[in-house]
């Protein structure tokens, strides 16, 4: 039996929901910025969620939970990786394991390589832990955008302590090579430095791009590296507090295990309960109709703005529902989403946010319905019209 496309929420439904994405705005705005989707939940999540409160299961989080072992299972069923359950432990989100991960991966002052345009947070969380960012930036190719791998050797060459991975990348939804991320971790190895790596994303990796964990990129990747990920993002769950912090090597693992209690303590237990339903075999087919859905609308915003705004420069990702849009020729300025925003009624995520490298872009979130995309993309076309005419 063929997967059918998961249908997003109508909009009138969707301004229900209290989350960000629905509050920061008012009603007039089309909200596309925050990495939210408009996904009903998966049936299997609905379910757990439907069941804990009927039972009130709404105390402490446990020591012992069945998310390790329903991750293991998602891992080696969609992306070929066997992860051993007892190299799992738990926190509220992928931005807590990294800030604690850092601490103690780095000692204050120290730097660490972040590759931008990257996930805004990532300059705050460096610096949460006490380290200060290293930027090498992507390289854009006309094949896409990859890792500036002679850059990062030079930044640990010249002392810095780790590398901060986006695997897949947020904003430009790239999916590194296993032979990038192979050669990262020798250089790595080699600095004696480590790699944290978000692979919050990944779940969302489309059919066609292989995906490759860090960990399983190589063995050295095993040595010195540490996964965070979480099923917030695929699932939608970000409300309900929960993350993996994986590792597959001795050292790493003996880390994450001196991390204090704490720590895993402030995982969610709805996050628990939401995201073991997630990851479980009963959720697949769920997660396919969701990639149909993104395959299309990604595909449909390449028409739309070549219809409505030709100025605009967008490349398809490999994963994910973003879209890392160039607007610089459009004469908007550097921060493209704030006229946007105030002229044509979208939000947008702004694109310097992400970095020096954003000046001219903004991030769109396409995890929406056909016709919202299509109504921000003619609202934004309007805006073009009418800064061609004056």
């Amino acid at each position: 039996m063929s997967t059918a496309p998961v249908v997003p929420l109508p909009l009138s439904r969707l301004r229900e929901r209290t989350s960000e994405k629905w509050r920061e705005y008012p009603d007039d705005i089309l909200p596309l910025f925050v990495a939210e989707s408009d996904f009903p939940l998966a049936p299997a999540v609905t379910a757990a969620l439907h069941a804990a409160v009927d039972r009130g299961d709404t105390g402490y989080t446990a020591s012992r939970t069945p998310i390790g072992a329903a991750y293991a299972g998602f891992a080696e069923r969609r992306f070929g990786w066997r992860v051993d359950p007892s190299r799992i432990r738990t926190t509220a989100d992928v931005s807590m394991g990294v800030v604690e991960l850092l601490r103690r991966l780095t000692t204050p002052g120290d730097r660490v390589v972040v590759t931008p345009p990257v996930y805004p947070p990532f300059y705050e969380l460096v610096a949460e832990a006490g380290a200060a960012c290293e930027r090498v930036p992507l390289v854009e190719t006309d094949a896409g955008w990859r890792l500036d791998l002679a850059g990062i050797d030079a930044a640990l060459s010249a002392g810095a302590r780790a590398v901060l991975l986006c695997n897949p990348h947020n904003p430009t939804g790239t999916v590194h090579p296993a032979e990038t991320l192979a050669a990262l971790a020798a250089l790595a190895a080699r600095h004696g430095a480590a790699v944290v790596s978000d692979e919050i994303h990944a779940p969302l990796t489309q059919p066609g791009t292989a995906f490759t964990p860090f960990l399983a990129a190589a063995p050295a990747a095993a040595e010195i590296g540490f996964a965070v990920t979480s099923a917030s993002k695929a699932y939608n769950l970000a409300g309900l507090k929960c993350a993996l912090m994986i590792t597959a090597g001795q050292r790493p693992a003996a880390l994450v295990r001196s991390l204090p209690a704490e720590v895993e303590w402030r995982t969610g237990q709805f996050g628990v309960i939401a995201g073991s339903a997630a990851f479980s075999e009963e959720s697949d087919s769920w997660l396919d109709g969701v990639l149909l859905t993104l395959d299309r609308n990604r595909r449909l915003l390449s028409g739309l703005l070549a219809a409505h705004v030709p100025g605009a420069r967008y490349r398809e990702p490999d994963a994910g529902y973003l879209a890392w849009i160039d607007f610089s020729a459009l004469g908007w300025g550097g921060d493209p989403a704030r006229a946007i925003l105030r002229d044509a009624k979208v939000a947008l995520h702004f694109g310097p946010h992400f970095g020096a490298e954003g000046r001219g872009h903004a991030r769109l979130n396409f995890a929406c319905g056909e016709e919202v995309l299509a109504d921000a993309v003619r609202r934004i076309g309007a805006l073009a019209e009418s800064t061609d005419r004056s």
